[in-house]
């Protein structure tokens, strides 16, 4: 799988996750806290191997802008996360962050697919973006073996350089 196939399915598998939430009824909250883990367990490692493998290799002229952007994205999702590792789901606060962060993913994704793959497809190879896949999958397996969440607080100063 390279590395844009895997990272539209982390898409997905988020996505499907955040749906999961939104069905939830109220007081629900053990369910609640496990979706919230899997989600941000995800979100993280998924940031974490963009920051690290992907948006290096995918630094260009034409890429730079967008690559900032999703680097300060990604920065204000930490924030969130951050945020929702110190309130409890029946806190009031929770779901309303839960929603916030849940839209700042999708209009992230939105970009990510819309803009920035289609211009790496092209400045990459089909073979770097191979390799790049198996490294990133490999980190990100690594990273899921913890929990990648409790990573997030001391990642929430400054953007990831690009």
């Amino acid at each position: 799988m390279d590395a844009i196939e895997l990272l539209t399915q982390q898409h997905d598998e988020v996505k499907k996750l955040f749906k999961k939430y939104e069905k939830l009824s109220e007081g629900a909250e053990s369910k609640r806290q496990e979706l919230f883990e899997m989600i941000s367990d995800r979100l993280s490692a998924h940031a974490s191997i963009e920051e690290q493998y992907f948006y290096p290799a995918a630094k260009a002229q034409d890429t730079e802008e967008l690559l900032r952007e999703a680097a300060e994205e990604h920065l204000s999702a930490k924030r969130l996360i951050a945020d929702l590792l110190d309130l409890e789901p029946s806190d009031e606060e929770f779901d309303a962050k839960m929603q916030v962060l849940q839209e700042q993913i999708e209009h992230h994704v939105e970009e990510e697919e819309g803009e920035l793959f289609k211009k790496v497809r092209k400045l990459l190879s089909k073979e770097q973006l191979v390799d790049l896949g198996v490294q990133m999958q490999q980190e990100f397996e690594e990273l899921m073996e913890g929990e990648p969440r409790t990573q997030v607080p001391s990642e929430t100063e400054h953007a990831a350089l690009i």
